[in-house]
C-alpha cells in the first residue's frame, strides 16, 4: 500500500483508462526499443571480452553512467504516473499491464546492461605497467577501478535505502523524490561523455570503446526519448531528458572515434603499401628520397655493411 500512497482515486483511474486503450503504434515501438537496447550493448560487452581489456574506457565515463542509469532507474519506479501504471495492473489485463510497464522495462535493461559494463571494465582491467609514452593511462590503476566499483554500489544502496524510507514513511514525497533524481540522472548524463571524449582524444583511438554501439545508441537515444515523451507526457520529463542529453553528447564521441578509426586505417593502409613498396622510391621520416634496397639520399655512399657484403676478400 505505500508505494501507492500520495495517489489520487482519479489519477489511478485515468491511467487505467489509458492502459486499457493502448497505442498500437508506440507499443510497437516501445517492444522495438526495448530489444534495440539489449542488442545495442552487445557489441560493446563482446568488444572489451574479445580484447581482453578494458583499455580506452575511462573509469570517470563508467562511475558517470552507472550512477547516471541507477537514478533513471529509481526515477521512473517511484514516478508518480508509473506507480499509477502499477497500481492499474489490479484490474486490467494482463496484456495491458505488461504493455503500460514497458517503459519501465526499457530504463530497467538500460541500467542492467551499462552494469554489465561495469563488470567487465573490472574483470578487465589493465593491471600491468603503463606503456611509457601514454599519458592520458598513468593516473588510472587498479586501485581506481576499485574506487569506481565501490562508489557506483555505495550509490545504488543509498538510492534504495532512501526510496524505501520515503515509500514507508513520506508517500507523498516521491514526487519530489523522483524529480531529484531525474535531475541527478539528467546532471550525471551530461557530464557522463566528458571525461570519455577527452580521454578518447588524449590516446587518438577509441580502444576497447565500441563504435557500432554508438551508432545504434546514438539514434535510439532520440527514439527512445519521444517514446517516452508520448507515454509520460511533459510531467515525465525528468525522464525522457536523460537520453536526449545523452543522444547529444553520444554524437559527439561518435563522431570523434569515427574520425580516429578512418585516419588508423589509413595510416595502416600507407604501412602496407611501404611494406610492398621496398625497393622502389619513395620518402623517408626526414624527408629524404629513399632508394632501391631501403637506402636514402643522407646514405654514405661508402656503406660499411654493404661493402664488407660486397667486396672480395684478397687471396
Amino acid at each position: 500500500m505505500g508505494m501507492f500512497s500520495g495517489l489520487t482515486v482519479g489519477h489511478i483511474a485515468s491511467r487505467c483508462e489509458k492502459l486499457q486503450e493502448p497505442d498500437y503504434f508506440n507499443l510497437t515501438l516501445s517492444i522495438f526499443i526495448l530489444l534495440g537496447i539489449l542488442v545495442s550493448y552487445l557489441p560493446q560487452h563482446y568488444r572489451i571480452i574479445a580484447r581482453g581489456t578494458s583499455e580506452g574506457i575511462s573509469p570517470y565515463f563508467i562511475l558517470l553512467g552507472t550512477t547516471s542509469g541507477t537514478c533513471a532507474f529509481a526515477n521512473i519506479l517511484v514516478l508518480p504516473a508509473s506507480r499509477a501504471d502499477v497500481a492499474c495492473c489490479k484490474t486490467i489485463s494482463t496484456f495491458e499491464c505488461a504493455a503500460g510497464l514497458l517503459g519501465i522495462a526499457q530504463v530497467g535493461v538500460q541500467w542492467f546492461c551499462f552494469s554489465v559494463i561495469l563488470l567487465l571494465f573490472l574483470v578487465f582491467f589493465p593491471r600491468g605497467p603503463p606503456l611509457p609514452n601514454n599519458h592520458a593511462e598513468k593516473q588510472y590503476t587498479w586501485r581506481t577501478a576499485l574506487t569506481v566499483a565501490f562508489l557506483c554500489l555505495l550509490h545504488g544502496l543509498l538510492v534504495i535505502i532512501v526510496s524505501a524510507a520515503l515509500i514507508i514513511s513520506r508517500p507523498n514525497h516521491l514526487g519530489k523524490w523522483a524529480n531529484t533524481l531525474g535531475i541527478m540522472a539528467t546532471i550525471l548524463a551530461g557530464i557522463q561523455y566528458l571525461p570519455q571524449i577527452w580521454m578518447t582524444w588524449q590516446l587518438g583511438h577509441v580502444g576497447s570503446l565500441s563504435i557500432p554501439m554508438m551508432l545504434i545508441q546514438t539514434p535510439g537515444s532520440f527514439v527512445w526519448s519521444a517514446s517516452l515523451a508520448a507515454r509520460l507526457g511533459v510531467e515525465g520529463w525528468s525522464t525522457w531528458g536523460v537520453f536526449l542529453v545523452t543522444g547529444c553528447l553520444q554524437g559527439c564521441l561518435l563522431v570523434m572515434g569515427i574520425c580516429f578509426e578512418i585516419k588508423a586505417r589509413r595510416e595502416r593502409g600507407a604501412e602496407a603499401e611501404g611494406v610492398n613498396g621496398i625497393g622502389s622510391t619513395e620518402t623517408d621520416d626526414e624527408g629524404g628520397t629513399v632508394v632501391e634496397d631501403g637506402l636514402s639520399e643522407n646514405t654514405p655512399l661508402l656503406n660499411g655493411s654493404r661493402k664488407s657484403s660486397r667486396t672480395p676478400v684478397p687471396k
